[in-house]
């Protein structure tokens, strides 16, 4: 076995392996009103453009990047957690397509599997719930966990220390937006993959740095599993 062999692949949630139909951005309209952001205009606009662009990082830090202002980040965020927690419960979240199978087939194949999030640990742990999927993966990590959310390296650092994975070119990530990506090639892992599934498409993707870019998370399982053999 060679000593570059996976034996870690984190996956994002939102977009990678979990459909949530657009809940982020319903959720954010809901944070921009209660933080005082008029509903209409340039600013409000603004802002929406840099929630895309930012898809992926911790709710938390883009709340303060847009407002400056503790008080109201604060009101952002808690707006935020509140609209999305009701919206699972009211619309639900389904799995993307064949990610369950997938996460257990890297399991099944030796691959330590963490699932990392830029959502609050509460809403992770809503999420998780709603899907069924407590005890689907090694690990769960929200930024709270790990130190510091997208783009940082810190959640695949975390998850490599966590369960002891014995070099940063072990492990494969996968997400679908440029954060991920950055995420990913800054902690050193081996594979930095992109996945069609949510935010940002291909050719973002492929600029962020994407080692690889695959039409959904049940084809990362097959071309980690193929690399292990």
């Amino acid at each position: 076995m060679p000593d570059n062999t996976i034996q870690l692949a984190v996956l994002d949630m939102a977009g990678t392996t979990v459909a949530d139909g657009g809940l982020v951005l319903r959720a954010f309209e809901a944070a921009a009103t209660a933080a005082g952001l008029e509903a209409e205009g340039p600013q409000r606009e603004r802002a929406r453009r840099y929630v895309l662009d930012t898809m992926g990082q911790s709710k938390i830090a883009v709340f303060r990047a847009l407002l400056g202002d503790e008080d109201r980040v604060q009101t952002a965020n808690r707006a935020f957690e509140s609209a999305y927690d009701a919206m699972i419960d009211e619309v639900g979240v389904t799995p993307i397509p064949g990610a369950a199978e997938a996460i257990s087939a890297l399991r099944d194949a030796g691959v330590r599997v963490a699932l990392t999030t830029g959502f609050s640990r509460d809403t992770q742990d809503r999420l998780l719930h709603a899907l069924g999927w407590h005890g689907i993966a090694d690990l769960t990590l929200a930024p709270s966990d790990a130190g510091r959310g997208r783009p940082y390296p810190d959640l695949v650092l975390a998850a490599v220390l966590r369960l002891r994975i014995d070099a940063v070119d072990r492990v494969a990530v996968l997400g679908d937006t440029t954060s991920d990506i950055a995420t990913g090639r800054a902690a050193g892992a081996r594979i930095v993959a992109g996945v069609s599934t949510g935010a940002h498409d291909e050719p973002r993707l492929r600029a962020a740095g994407a080692t690889h870019v695959v039409p959904s998370v049940a084809e990362f399982a097959e071309l980690i599993r193929a690399e292990r053999h």
